[in-house]
């Protein structure tokens, strides 16, 4: 539902500090969380300025393709995906109205398909004449020379039978529209995918919107376009190639439900996908500690062009999932499509309404954050994850029998966790927990969950807070049954400024993140009781 260039390059002067993290009580044990940098973003306010800072970051994606320095010969990394070439091609088709004649001619010279061939301002096309093959829902488009070059036919038929598979699954199995046809663009009506030496570049893939849907703002064709051979990266070749189709086509298939969609969730959904695409490479395993299985400090919508945290916030996704089934994340893309009939939500909105009657997000969120805590407990393949760090560790006695008051600032969808574990002299299982929760005002949105991991089993409370965000629960702590209560404070708040050029959803500003943007904070204290 994003109404100017999205939140890749917008942002009036952001500074989030977060605060430093608390130390633990068991010297050593604790892993606390302080990210070393805020979340400081500054750009352009105007649609010209906007349109102008897209061109540029497409110009420094395809930097290096100039003469001299071969195409796509810029400056790559190992991490294509980091780069975000799919969104930066996002930016520029939506900005091109607002460029001057010179630069709209440049842009879509770098928009262009590689059969547009040298034309390509950016040399970035086909430098001979292409090759074509046609099976299924797709039309696989090569060159047999030059760079370009797949390694051999067989490849091209690999990756045309790689992108059936892809569209069996996304479209038939879990139901999402195909996307927008292009016509008889490509020379028929199937989705046309290219094959290019873009590895050299640190690229794996991208697809790039073309053309409006007619009478639809925000619903386009496109094409994508894969690297020739995947030799570039750490991966096998062929476990490349899965994740990449998996993930750059469920960006085509978003571009017929909303390309303007805030980008965290057009990447975290992407990165889900390729989980249940082909669950068995693991790819998106790389992107954990960016995101809030590992580190919750950080905004769950928000978007860093110059980090991973859109990647790494994929488990949500796999969370909701997990507990609902495939299809809710189908159904949240359905609460934001802006196709007729749909309510073109933005990300948050979407979530929170298709979570309505499920609970709502706050319960939901929290879930989220406690699951985090023992992944490997939680998730089908969370032992090889890592789990959340924690803001302290304390351990209670039966001559020391309270943690003090503790708390953190934070900010909105982002959570602080304390582990309280009971010592030998507390092994009967009269000892209980007393656990007390001072937050902010309950319109803040404030929320608690405490997680109780017995020797069998766990028990989950989502602490019920009053209107003043106070709230108290009585949980076992006796060691003979139990081993750790977890205690998350969570900021469950989705309340936004919506197009204050934020790099968050609706390009909103939080509202309950505080006027100095350092957050509400929160507290909470325990102490044991005999019953």
């Amino acid at each position: 539902m994003r109404r100017s260039l999205a939140a890749t390059l917008v942002a009036l002067s952001l500074a989030l500090t977060l605060a430093p993290a608390v130390v633990s009580a068991d010297e050593g044990k604790a892993r606390a969380t302080a990210p070393d940098t805020s979340l400081a973003r500054t750009a352009a306010t105007t649609d010209s300025e906007r349109a102008t800072a897209a061109l540029a970051r497409a110009k420094t994606l395809f930097a290096g393709t100039k003469a001299g320095e071969g195409r796509n010969g810029g400056p790559g990394g190992k991490s294509g995906k980091n780069i975000d070439a799919t969104t930066v091609m996002r930016d520029l088709f939506v900005s091109l109205d607002d460029l001057s004649p010179a630069d709209r001619k440049v842009a879509r010279g770098i928009l262009a398909r590689p059969t547009d061939g040298a034309s390509d301002p950016y040399n970035d096309g086909y430098l001979v004449p292409s090759e074509k093959k046609c099976k299924g829902n797709f039309c696989m488009h090569w060159v047999t020379t030059t760079e370009d070059a797949p390694p051999s036919q067989t490849w091209v038929n690999q990756m045309l039978k790689l992108m059936n598979k892809v569209w069996k699954k996304e479209v038939k199995k879990y139901g999402y529209r195909p996307p927008v046809s292009d016509g008889n663009r490509g020379g028929s009506g199937k989705f046309d995918v290219y094959l290019s030496q873009i590895g050299d570049a640190g690229l794996y893939g991208y697809c790039a919107p073309e053309r409006r849907k007619p009478g639809y703002q925000w619903l386009a064709s496109g094409y994508c376009v894969l690297d020739n051979d995947f030799a570039e990266f750490p991966l096998a070749p062929m476990d490349s190639a899965k994740v990449t189709a998996a993930h750059e086509f469920f960006h085509a298939i978003q571009f017929g439900y909303d390309f303007g969609e805030d980008v965290w969730m057009l990447e975290a959904t992407a990165t889900w996908m390729e989980e249940h695409v082909f669950d068995e490479v693991n790819d998106n395993r790389q992107y954990l500690q960016a995101g809030q299985v590992f580190d919750p400090t950080y905004p769950l919508d928000f978007f860093n062009p110059t980090g991973s945290q859109q990647y790494g916030n994929w488990p949500f996704f796999e969370f909701l999932s997990k507990h609902y089934g495939v299809g809710v994340v189908k159904a949240i893309w359905n609460k934001s499509a802006a196709f007729r009939g749909a309510p073109d939500l933005y990300s948050t909105k979407a979530i929170s309404t298709v979570l309505k009657p499920k609970g709502g997000f706050a319960k939901n969120y929290s879930r989220f954050v406690s699951a985090n805590l023992l992944p490997g407990k939680f998730y089908p393949e969370g032992a090889n994850w890592p789990s959340t760090q924690l803001k302290g560790v304390y351990t209670l006695t039966k001559a020391q029998r309270r943690t003090g008051k503790h708390g953190a600032s934070t900010l909105h969808m982002t959570s602080a966790s304390w582990r309280v574990k009971s010592s030998s002299s507390l092994r009967s299982s009269k000892w209980h927990l007393k656990v007390k929760i001072d937050g902010p005002a309950a319109y803040r949105m404030p929320a608690a969950y405490v997680l109780v991991a017995k020797r069998k089993g766990f028990d989950k409370i989502f602490v019920k807070l009053n209107a003043k965000g106070n709230g108290q629960v009585v949980v076992p702590f006796g060691r003979k049954k139990v081993k750790a209560v977890y205690i998350s404070l969570v900021n469950a708040s989705t309340r936004f400024k919506c197009g204050k050029k934020f790099a968050f959803s609706c390009q909103g500003l939080p509202i309950d993140d505080g006027r100095s943007f350092k957050g509400q904070r929160y507290k909470f204290s325990a102490s044991v009781i005999k019953r």
